[in-house]
């Protein structure tokens, strides 16, 4: 009989405990108390399971186990409540799970999780700062009065209390994945709020796949959510036996960016640079002045976003958009054309999941995009089927471009795109639908094959695509239509004959039936 966890039985426990906010507070705002309640049990689990094993090998010498905790991967201090008043300490407690959970009762319960998340966050500056200030356990807006908001946070701490997360019972592959299935269900819940952090597992994992991350890769996601997509692209290196890659982020919403570093951590990538800021008017990876660049930038950004900053875009001090600013109620060509400049040149690769109007739009995204395809940039256009999303029932696509297709890159003399309909293939669903693993199978194999076939993909060569005055639209490549069979008349004539005889026949006997029964 084993001591260990399986990913059910954290998955079973964490999802129970959210009961205590389902059907009183909005799924995308109680989201952020489950997923931080998760993330203090696990640092403190490991602090005490880490504290139990110096204890034993140096006794009561208090002074030795703290300065052996305090080169932990985090720590965690004391902390004191003080009389508002007075100033006088009231309190004073190591600022952990199991100190709120003993004060459980306490009519300040939600003062005194914040002071201890605040202690945390102050602890450990250079990974958590402000990662918990956007979330208020004492918020009577969120999380309702008084005696209301007691109870509730009373009955949260009973619900982590009854997850053990100590490495000796849990690995953190389970906790991390733990996170993500949280995530995925707070985005079922959520609806159309979900869009602002969660893009589903298949389709980042589809991404991933098609910007092909490889070891020593930098990967960048400029509107990153949570974090789900460049957690894929480091497990696909991972899967390649090595550890060498460097994950980076930029997420606009506040509680959004706290839940992606905190995911990050969860998944033993306490490396990954997470940025908080608005991607396209304040891009913050950056170095010497100059925007950073990958080998992979991936991301599911806002599709069409409004309001996106055009205004500033042609005095970009980074010098962006200098093929065309994108409407200003259209971001979608903002965020391919950032991607795209922060990529390395004649190397790095790009993927990106777009609404279709991107792909066939006229005006200034007409400009752009022909631009991008004169300049021998894109790659492929994959179509994906509608519903995919809790955001949004439309259909998307994933645009995919190369730089190593430019001057001096290894990829110089490919000059067509390849365009995939994979819009046909999907588990169906009520609310949403799926790929399946070997829908997503077939699309990286025909990718890789570049080949036409019949009534799915078509490689277009440039001249091509120019004659369709750079319209993308699928079905201007992928012919799927599906020729009726043919009629065979006189067969079907036969048939006819056939039936009408056969009635007769029934008829027939139905008289003789009724005429013995003397109706």
């Amino acid at each position: 009989m084993t001591d260990q966890l399986t990913q059910q039985d954290v998955n079973n426990t964490a999802w129970a405990a959210c009961d205590t906010f389902r059907g009183v507070v909005d799924p995308a705002q109680y989201k952020d108390y489950i997923l931080v309640m998760l993330f203090l049990k696990y640092i403190s689990d490991q602090w005490k399971d880490h504290y139990e094993t110096y204890r034993q090998q140096y006794g009561d010498d208090e002074e030795r186990i703290r300065r052996k905790l305090d080169r932990e991967r985090f720590t965690l201090p004391f902390v004191e409540f003080k009389d508002e008043k007075t100033g006088a300490v009231q309190d004073r407690f190591l600022a952990d799970f199991y100190s709120l959970y003993e004060r459980r009762n306490e009519a300040n319960i939600g003062e005194l999780i914040n002071i201890v998340l605040d202690g945390v966050e102050d602890a450990n500056k250079t990974k958590l700062d402000r990662v918990f200030r956007n979330i208020d356990f004492n918020s009577e807006a969120n999380l309702g009065q008084t005696k209301d908001r007691n109870r509730r946070l009373k009955n949260l701490l009973e619900d982590f209390a009854k997850l053990d997360l100590r490495p000796t019972r849990v690995s953190e592959d389970i906790i991390g994945n733990t996170y993500i299935y949280l995530i995925e269900r707070f985005a079922s819940d959520a609806g159309k709020k979900a869009g602002e952090f969660y893009t589903p597992k298949q389709v980042s994992r589809l991404l991933a796949r098609l910007a092909k991350p490889r070891p020593g890769n930098r990967i960048c996601d400029p509107a990153c959510g949570s974090g789900g997509l460049l957690i894929e692209a480091g497990e696909l290196i991972r899967d390649q036996g090595s550890n060498d890659y460097a994950l980076f982020g930029q997420e606009a919403n506040g509680s959004t960016w706290a839940l992606a570093r905190m995911n990050m951590f969860l998944h033993g990538k306490d490396a990954a640079r997470i940025e908080w800021g608005d991607t396209l008017n304040s891009p913050a990876l950056v170095e010497s002045d100059r925007l950073m660049r990958f080998d992979v930038v991936v991301a599911n950004p806002p599709f069409s976003l409004d309001k996106w900053g055009a205004e500033h875009a042609e005095s970009d001090r980074f010098n962006r958009f200098w093929r065309g600013v994108p409407p200003k109620s259209k971001g979608d060509y903002a965020f391919i054309t950032h991607m795209i400049e922060t990529a390395l040149p004649q190397s790095g690769r790009v993927a990106v999941v777009v609404p279709h109007g991107v792909l066939f739009r006229g005006g200034a995204e007409g400009r752009i995009r022909q631009k991008l395809i004169e300049d021998n940039l894109l790659d492929a256009v994959i179509g994906l089927p509608a519903n995919l999303f809790p955001t949004t029932s439309i259909p998307v696509a994933i645009l995919v471009f190369d730089r190593a297709r430019e001057k001096g890159g290894e990829r110089e003399g490919c000059r067509d795109v390849l365009f995939v309909d994979a819009s046909r293939e999907f588990q169906a669903a009520k609310t949403q639908n799926a790929l399946l693993d070997s829908q997503l199978d077939k699309i990286v194999a025909t990718f890789d094959a570049r080949q036409d076939v019949d009534k799915y993909a078509h490689v277009a060569p440039l001249s091509e695509i120019a004659e369709n005055d750079f319209n993308l639209n699928i079905p201007r490549y992928v012919d799927t239509f599906e020729e009726e069979e043919e009629i065979d008349v006189a067969a079907v004539e036969q048939e006819i004959e056939r039936l009408e005889a056969e009635l007769v026949e029934v008829r027939a006997r139905m008289k003789q039936y009724l005429k013995e029964l003397g109706v």
